[in-house]
Order: structure tokens, then sequence, then C-alpha cells
């Protein structure tokens, strides 16, 4: 079951277009990062976005919390010092939104500095939080982005056990694990503990068939040892085309 990242692809449309967009191409669910400038958006913002997504008649199924200024290379409020207050905050106002569209996936990014016991503390509030939505965190490795310190699957699970919330799992994204040097194979003896998986070949960060990974037969790895989740499509757009999908 593939989704739609709808921060990377229809990205010619206004954002409140590609729910529909996605829905035409085929995609029966969709996944975006934080939609909004900030962490405590507007009502009519949230309402306007909220109704995009039921108007397309797609399901929400990845919701990323806000993470600062992603363009400027912020990544993420979970470890930012002083910033403790903003991110609970964004917390609740996320979980709610998740709550109304039926979405089961909360993207919380660690940002760009050292895990500290208030990381810790910030993560468990936001797993408490979701559990009551009866949702999940999830913690993705990043590339690309020089002071994010979790970049490999094992550190991202040494930061969740140290969480110790068992709604609190990996998000496997191939593209960036495998640009890291991560051993994509490996995923696969770790399946109860990923929480979600996204696609993008590598190098280029391009559809499927566009660099030099096996994500088909990763996929296939992690569907035989029991995964069951959706798949985000979250890639730089090469072409029009959606036909890697015939090949899936």
């Amino acid at each position: 079951m593939f989704d739609a990242n709808l921060s990377m692809l229809f990205t010619e449309l206004p954002l409140l277009e590609r729910p529909a967009a996605a829905r035409a191409a085929g995609f029966d669910a969709v996944e975006i990062w934080w939609p909004f400038a900030d962490a405590v958006p507007e009502t009519r913002e949230v309402e306007a976005f909220e109704a995009a997504i039921g108007d397309a008649g797609v399901r929400l199924v990845g919701l990323n919390l806000h993470a600062g200024d992603m363009p400027a290379g912020d990544r993420g409020l979970t470890s930012w010092p002083g910033r403790e207050a903003e991110f609970r905050t964004n917390v609740e106002v996320t979980v709610a939104i998740a709550a109304r569209l039926g979405c089961r996936t909360l993207n919380a990014l660690h940002g760009n500095f050292p895990t500290t016991a208030q990381t810790i503390d910030n993560y468990r509030f936001a797993a408490d939080v979701a559990a009551e939505a009866g949702a999940q965190i999830v913690l993705e490795p990043l590339s690309g982005a020089p002071d994010y310190p979790i970049r490999t699957a094992r550190q991202a699970f040494d930061v969740i056990d140290r969480i110790d919330r068992g709604n609190v799992k990996l998000l496997a994204d191939l593209y960036h694990l495998a640009t890291n040097g991560d051993d994509l194979d490996a995923l696969a003896d770790h399946v109860d503990r990923i929480g979600h998986v996204q696609i993008a070949d590598a190098p280029g960060r391009g559809e499927p068939g566009t660099g030099e990974l096996d994500l088909f037969g990763h996929l296939r790895k992690l569907r035989a040892n029991g995964y069951t989740g959706f798949v985000g499509a979250e890639y730089r757009p090469v072409t029009n085309s959606f036909s890697w999908r015939d090949n899936a």
C-alpha cells in the first residue's frame, strides 16, 4: 500500500489542491510534513486543510509535527533547548488534527541537538498524548543534515529504547538510511520496531528506478517478515509518471 507524500509530490499545485491530485493519480492515502507555518496554526487554516483531505476522499496516514524552519535547516523541535513549551503545544494540536482525520502515525523529527534527558521527556510526552488518540510516534534518521544526530536505524533504536514507550517506533526511510550507509537488509529483522516506511531511490532521491537501490526487493523482505503498514512515496519526481507502482 503506497501513499503519496504531499510535501514532495504535486508541488506544482497549491497545498490544498494536492490531496485531490493524489486521488486522481490513484493514491487512496497521503502523508505530509507539517503543513502550516506556525506550531499553532489559525483555526481557519486547520479547517481548510482537513476539508481538502476529506473532500479529496483520501486517508491521511502520516503527519509530521512542526519541525521549525525546514528550508533554513531546522529538523525538529524535540531536542531544541528552550522550545519545550512550543513543542508540547504543537503535539496537542497535531494529535487533535490526527484524531479528527483518523491518522495514526506522527513523525516527531529529533532536531539538530544532542539527545538529552529533556529530549526523552519530550518524546514521552508526545507518545503519551498520541496514545490517547490511538496513534504512534515515529523517529526518523535523516541524511543531508550535518547537525542531525540520528542517522542510522541503530541510533534511532537506542533513543527509542530510552523513551521506553510501546507506541514509539522507527520511521524507516530507505533513501536516508541507504545514503547514510546503513544496512537495509537488516531492517527486515526489526519489523516489529518499524512504524512506517518511506521510499526514494538513491542517489538523487528520485522515484523508484531512477537510482541504484533495489527498493522493491527490500520492501518484499519487510512484507515477508510481517510489515503491513503503508509505504510513503517521498521523492523528488524526475517524471510525472507513477508507473513504478506497476513493478512493486
